[in-house]
């Protein structure tokens, strides 16, 4: 069945999110589609051309322009499904659409274990004290010397704060490693828990006190910004682990990075409150820090997991059945 659709990709987005024959497929399913990389068009060219199309599907990646407010009422009415590739839909896709009953999904949990295979990589970065040692052993000539001490992740106490997709990828990379595992959310039953046979802490506080690793994954609400505090990360062991793969906005940032000079921790971080990270940012030079710039997930080779989410999205929709990874407004509000 041929149904008008638009594929708003960059030629990058088609060759990583679409490689080996995946886009000719999407494009064979669709039928009557256009491809556009619409970074050069106007609001008013990129208006004109949903006009002219008034697709029913639109595919797109992290370039497309913002969809008019009234897109539904007078732009392109045929419009019933956004497949958009990425994560959050706020910058391209209005909160109004969605309410007015327009299907948009995203990548959902096709890229939750290599965020977890991330998380797990800073904690191991952190354990071996990756960022000191590589500005020694470029920088400075250093070599180990008789004080020089390591650690390692198997069988310590491990705490994971939010239960999401990642958090269940990350469990399950986990156990190779034999760590006692306690999981906190505090927007999840203990009856759920107890159904996946985890562990669960009564509060945050319980949930980091005396760990020895602490994983941040939980999802960002205005009630939870700067929930890690510094009494939170003075709770874990002397020499503990924080790693943050979730949202900056979630660590009190000024209290870590006093922790973490006072020597009682280091830290794993891949998100921060400004992003891209300030070039004078005080965790720049901070060396018990391992810092990477947002790119726990997907990774370039992986994003063909989204690209074939995203096609199983497009024939499910097309064949009249249920799509998943759904952005409802709840989640739409709760992305950054």
């Amino acid at each position: 069945m041929s149904v008008k659709s638009i594929l708003v990709l960059t030629e990058v987005e088609i060759d990583t999110f679409f490689p080996e024959g995946r886009f000719e497929a999407l494009k064979s399913l669709l039928g009557d589609c256009r491809v556009v990389d619409c970074r050069d068009m106007g609001a008013e060219e990129w208006r004109a051309l949903l006009a002219e199309v008034n697709p029913k599907i639109i595919v797109a990646g992290w370039k497309m322009s913002r969809l008019p407010e009234d897109a539904l009422r007078e732009v392109c009415p045929h419009l019933k499904y956004v497949c958009y590739l990425a994560g959050s839909v706020r910058k391209v896709v209005p909160r109004s659409l969605i309410e007015d009953g327009l299907l948009v999904s995203n990548w959902g949990a096709s890229i939750s274990r290599t965020i977890a295979e991330c998380a797990l990589f800073l904690a191991i970065s952190c354990c071996r004290n990756l960022a000191h040692w590589n500005r020694q052993m470029h920088d400075c000539g250093g070599w180990k010397d008789d004080t020089t001490t390591t650690r390692s992740l198997f069988e310590k106490r491990v705490g994971i704060h939010g239960y999401g997709s990642i958090a269940r990828a990350l469990i399950a990379l986990l156990k190779p490693f034999n760590c006692e595992l306690v999981v906190y959310s505090d927007g999840v039953p203990a009856e759920v828990f107890k159904a996946d046979g985890v562990s669960s802490a009564d509060s945050v506080e319980d949930l980091f006190r005396d760990r020895d690793v602490v994983f941040e994954l939980e999802a960002l609400i205005p009630e939870r910004v700067k929930v890690v505090n510094e009494s939170l990360l003075r709770s874990m062991t002397r020499g503990g682990i924080f790693v943050n793969v979730a949202r900056g906005e979630l660590v009190d940032e000024e209290a870590l990075l006093r922790v973490v000079n006072d020597g009682h921790i280091k830290a794993g971080v891949d998100v921060y409150s400004v992003e891209p990270l300030p070039k004078d940012h005080p965790f720049r030079g901070c060396y018990d820090i391992v810092m990477l710039p947002h790119i726990a997930g997907p990774t370039t080779d992986r994003r063909r997991d989204a690209g074939d989410h995203a096609h199983d999205n497009v024939a499910r929709f097309l064949n009249g059945e249920a799509v998943s990874s759904i952005v409802t407004t709840d989640i739409y509000d709760r992305s950054t």
